[in-house]
């Protein structure tokens, strides 16, 4: 591979806001790859896939170069060229690489390789935590797998089409996709590609959602004609799932203290052809005991600290503070407690975060049902999904029924 001046200096531009200014990985790579018309898919890949994976091994590759945040251009060169050194890639002779220890980046590599919060390039306390929670063999293999890139995976909009169609009009465009069992409505893109130019995408035949996600709205056992609230909706993605899975009878309340995100909803609910969704913003306490006893179905889908997605997010482990994480479990309590009162008798809740932390998930749900509020609630079911067992991201759902 050849390197290309503009290509890598557009890398480390955004390799500066990233990590000096706070901004977010996701949002950096969407600008940088509008820079330059001209640039081809491969151009575009090597951007995003090379700021992904200097963000992810930020640690690590610090810790080779021997620099310290916060990074000058200086230390980002030089952290790019001990990735370009680890990837085998021939370093041109521009300035920035001149006395590049090509050698020495190889031997510290394998020396810090031994030491797994370099190994996995994580912060010491997110490493305790998860030694902590998960015990030391399951940890160890987890945090590998949520070091690895995300496949990319569609969710059929069965309200418009089928997963045969689309895979043939996919297959069409040279895009190859496979199906995955156990995940009804799933195509895992073979190759990447940007299938948000397709007329697919535009029609509303799908949405990009992992397959992971997509167990959520199946567990919530929806049927046509029921009312379902969405308690923590944000941008839709399984308020348009259960949308397909009833049919577009019946009706979605679709929940979130962001108006912002219930805007999105709703441009994606048009193109999705979803009509039965009513997006409600959370502006005062009156909106959720309005529904007080009257919803067949819940879905609690609580903000956590995402640590089962951090091959999407890997900034998220630069972001991400302990005092976050005891913060964000008080809230998950709170709404358990508050919006389970929406369920009517005999009606089911889903509880469910893209958490891998058990203090997030079977604990809250054991403190629910323990409390006055739980107490008309039984467990149905529930289920762990693991990164390193799965291939996908790690989540956690519980299913609860409200006693008759």
């Amino acid at each position: 591979m050849r390197l290309h001046r503009n290509l890598c200096f557009s890398v480390i531009d955004g390799l500066t806001l990233i990590f000096n200014e706070g901004h977010y990985a996701d949002k950096v790579i969407q600008q940088l790859l509008k820079r330059d018309k001209r640039w081809g898919a491969r151009d575009r890949a090597f951007v995003a896939e090379t700021t992904y994976d200097i963000v992810r091994w930020k640690r690590l590759y610090a810790e080779i170069a021997e620099v310290k945040e916060p990074f000058n251009r200086e230390n980002l060169w030089r952290m790019f060229a001990v990735w370009a050194t680890l990837k085998g890639i021939k370093l041109p002779d521009w300035k920035y690489f001149e006395d590049t220890p090509t050698r020495k980046i190889k031997g510290r590599f394998d020396e810090l390789s031994k030491i797994r919060k370099f190994k996995e390039s994580i912060p010491d306390w997110l490493d305790e935590l998860g030694e902590k929670e998960l015990g030391n063999t399951v940890w160890n293999k987890e945090i590998t797998a949520l070091n690895e890139q995300a496949d990319v995976i569609l969710r059929v909009n069965t309200l418009k089409t089928t997963k045969e169609k689309l895979q043939t009009e996919l297959f069409d465009l040279d895009i190859e996709t496979e199906y995955l069992q156990d995940y009804p409505n799933a195509l895992k893109l073979k190759e990447r590609a940007n299938v948000f130019t397709t007329d697919a995408f535009k029609n509303g035949f799908f949405e990009v959602q992992d397959a992971s996600s997509q167990l959520v709205a199946e567990f919530l056992n929806v049927q046509p004609g029921m009312r379902v609230v969405d308690a923590c909706a944000g941008a839709g993605g399984k308020t348009l799932h259960i949308a397909s899975l009833m049919e577009n009878k019946g009706q979605i309340i679709a929940m979130d203290i962001y108006e912002n995100k219930l805007h999105e909803l709703k441009r994606r609910a048009k193109r999705n052809g979803a009509h039965n969704i009513e997006p409600r913003v959370i502006d005062s306490t009156k909106v959720i005991k309005k529904l007080y006893d009257k919803a067949d179905r819940v879905l609690i889908d609580a903000p956590c600290s995402g640590l089962g997605v951090l091959r999407r997010n890997p900034d998220a482990k630069w972001k991400l503070q302990p005092d976050f994480i005891e913060k964000i479990k008080t809230t998950q309590q709170d709404i358990l407690q508050q919006y389970a009162k929406m369920v009517k008798v005999g009606g089911q809740l889903v509880y469910a975060t893209c958490s891998i932390l058990p203090s997030e998930n079977q604990e809250q749900v054991d403190k629910f049902l323990t409390s006055e509020s739980g107490k008309n609630f039984t467990l149905v079911k529930d289920k762990k999904v693991l990164a390193h067992k799965s291939g996908f991201d790690g989540f956690y759902m519980a299913l609860l029924e409200r006693k008759v």
